[in-house]
């Protein structure tokens, strides 16, 4: 998935370099150019930040570095809910349950998302759509995570 991120930036005009930077920073975004901070290994933890990050590119404007600020923590959060929405579609989890994806841990390899990802996901289409949503003939339960078809 990460490589897919990296040519969808790339085909989007967005340069992504890896980049030593403080551990507290994960990942950057700025005028089409994301850092990653090259010491993170783990290739879904990788994913989760760029796409994040290409969600700033795509739903933020300015320096949001402020989070004190209301209007910067809404920015934050619509590139959240972009990452979300490009990496834990509501039709890839009906798509795992066919495929038998049974846990959370399983979903989140399937997905190729880290599980705290995945979790934060789930929370905020909880927020978004109350227990469940409907997705074709499959209700996507998001707590406890269950999918249910339709006849």
């Amino acid at each position: 998935m990460y490589e897919a991120l990296l040519n969808e930036a790339q085909h989007q005009g967005v340069d992504v370099h890896e980049k030593s930077m403080s551990s507290r920073i994960k990942g950057l975004y700025a005028d089409g150019v994301v850092w990653i901070n090259c010491r993170i290994s783990r290739a879904s933890k990788k994913t989760c930040i760029l796409a994040e990050e290409l969600g700033h590119h795509h739903t933020s404007a300015g320096n949001i570095m402020d989070l004190t600020d209301i209007r910067n923590r809404k920015q934050e959060l619509r590139a959240r809910e972009w990452a979300y929405r490009r990496l834990v579609p509501l039709e890839k989890i009906v798509e795992a349950y066919h495929e038998g994806v049974g846990s959370r841990h399983e979903l989140a390899e399937y997905l190729g998302v880290t599980e705290e990802f995945l979790q934060a996901a789930l929370k905020r289409y909880r927020e978004k759509y109350g227990t469940y949503a409907v997705v074709d003939k499959h209700i996507v339960y998001f707590d406890p995570l269950a999918v249910a078809e339709m006849f």
